[in-house]
C-alpha cells in the first residue's frame, strides 16, 4: 500500500490555480454555490482543474486559539476511551477529529483535535483532569494552537 506524503509550501510559489481550488472548496464547504461548476467559475478557475486537484490540495490550519491537538496513551482496555471521551464531554470540549493506532504491547495511541471554546476549564486542569481517568497513561498537548 502506498504511504501518503504531504509537503507544506507557502502559495506564493504555486501556480494560482491551487489557491482558487481550495477558494472553490470553501464555496462549496459554506453552501454559497451548490455546484462544481459554480464554484470553479466563481473562484475564477476551470472546472476540469478543481476536478483534477479537489482530492489533493487541502488549506493548512495551524489551529485557534479553542483548538488543542492532544495526544494520548490509554491502556487498551475495555471502556478507557470511552472513558476519556466522557471526560472530555464532561468538561464541555467538543472533539473534532480522532485518529487512532493499532494498539502494541497493551498501549493504544490516540490523537484527538479538539474545541475548547465551550469549555468552563483551563488547559492544564483539563490535562490534569484526563490524566486522573482511570486506565490513561500520559496526555499531552501536541501544539496549544494560536494565542
Amino acid at each position: 500500500m502506498e504511504e501518503n506524503r504531504y509537503l507544506l509550501v507557502d502559495p506564493k510559489v504555486l501556480p494560482p490555480v491551487f489557491e482558487g481550488v481550495i477558494r472553490a472548496k470553501e464555496l462549496l464547504a459554506s453552501g454559497q454555490v451548490t455546484s462544481a461548476a459554480a464554484a470553479a467559475k466563481a473562484a475564477g478557475i476551470s472546472r476540469s482543474a478543481f476536478y483534477k486537484y479537489k482530492d489533493f490540495v487541502f488549506k493548512y490550519s495551524a489551529g485557534s486559539a479553542d483548538t488543542l491537538n492532544i495526544n494520548a496513551l490509554l491502556s487498551d482496555r475495555a471502556g478507557v476511551f470511552s472513558a476519556l471521551t466522557a471526560g472530555l464531554y464532561s468538561c464541555g470540549v467538543n472533539i473534532v477529529t480522532v485518529s487512532q493506532g493499532l494498539p502494541e504491547n497493551g498501549i493504544a495511541n490516540v490523537s484527538l483535535t479538539v474545541d475548547t471554546s465551550s469549555a468552563g476549564i483551563s488547559r492544564s486542569d483539563l490535562l490534569d483532569r484526563l490524566m486522573k481517568t482511570d486506565g490513561v497513561i500520559s496526555v499531552k498537548i501536541i501544539d496549544g494552537g494560536k494565542k
